[in-house]
């Protein structure tokens, strides 16, 4: 369908207003770690790399990084496991209640994550009865974690078919032979795909994590949010927060590269 061109020009400015109000106020915050003041303004009255030396010497957001990195780690290893199995299955075996279960692998990443974190809160402290920890925190990530590699490695599994995997059969290869050399090769850049999103899903993540996290347990989101307000603390946050976009965006833009060629499957 061809538009005509005011509709082009509305729809231009439309997507220019929307995309303003998304990155502007990202763009404010970048230059806010660099100013001089002590406090996030607009404009910065003068420019100094102060802060970005503070930022990466600040040993609370340091054991935070880590302990986010940690945390993503973990989870998008569960995500990884659980996504390609839950994938393979609900794709490759026809039983009673897929359609239902293929729904409540995808639901935890629908639902509010106030409601997933109260859930899983209670979950682990008055069902399993145990004290909340660092394990809970990646266990709790990984339940919507599995969903990005869900997605991507069952668009792949759709895609490639059962042509190459029936042939293995024939030829007489085992199941765990087929997968080590037919499926798995196929699925490589569908599981990285997956992984770097879950990964990015889990780094920047606070709201699952504030009903999950035990004492003493401080992820980098966490640490932003307790320090935003604290005197002389704004531009040491915000710096952090330009290094939260960057770790966010890379894994992302790969993830996206990678995923466009999530539908191709080379053979003859």
């Amino acid at each position: 369908m061809r538009l005509s061109k005011p509709s082009r020009l509305a729809l231009g400015i439309i997507t220019g207003v929307i995309l303003t109000a998304i990155y502007l106020p990202l763009l404010v915050v970048v230059l806010n770690s660099f100013s001089t003041s002590k406090s996030l303004t607009w404009p910065p009255p003068g420019f100094t790399l102060e802060w970005w030396g503070r930022a990466f010497t600040n040993e609370g957001a340091i054991q935070a990084t880590g302990t986010s990195l940690l945390v993503a780690v973990i989870a998008t290893a569960i995500a990884l496991v659980l996504g390609t199995l839950i994938s393979l299955a609900l794709q490759r075996f026809a039983f009673f209640g897929r359609e239902a279960v293929n729904l409540l692998v995808i639901l935890p990443i629908a639902l509010p994550g106030i409601v997933t974190g109260i859930a899983l809160n209670n979950f682990f402290r008055t069902i399993l009865g145990v004290d909340l920890a660092l394990w809970t925190v990646a266990v709790a990530h990984a339940t919507f974690c599995i969903v990005t590699v869900f997605n991507n490695v069952i668009a792949r599994l759709r895609r490639m078919g059962t042509n190459l995997e029936e042939a293995s059969a024939d030829l007489g290869a085992g199941v765990w032979t087929t997968f080590r050399l037919v499926t798995f090769p196929q699925l490589r850049s569908a599981l990285l795909a997956g992984g770097l999103l879950a990964f990015a899903l889990s780094f920047d993540e606070i709201i699952v994590t504030t009903f999950t996290a035990g004492e003493g347990v401080t992820t980098l989101p966490i640490f932003i949010m307790n320090n935003m307000l604290r005197p002389a603390q704004a531009p040491i946050i915000a710096v952090i927060a330009v290094v939260l976009i960057v770790i966010s965006i890379v894994p992302i833009a790969i993830a996206q590269k990678l995923g466009n060629g999530v539908g191709e499957v080379k053979g003859k």
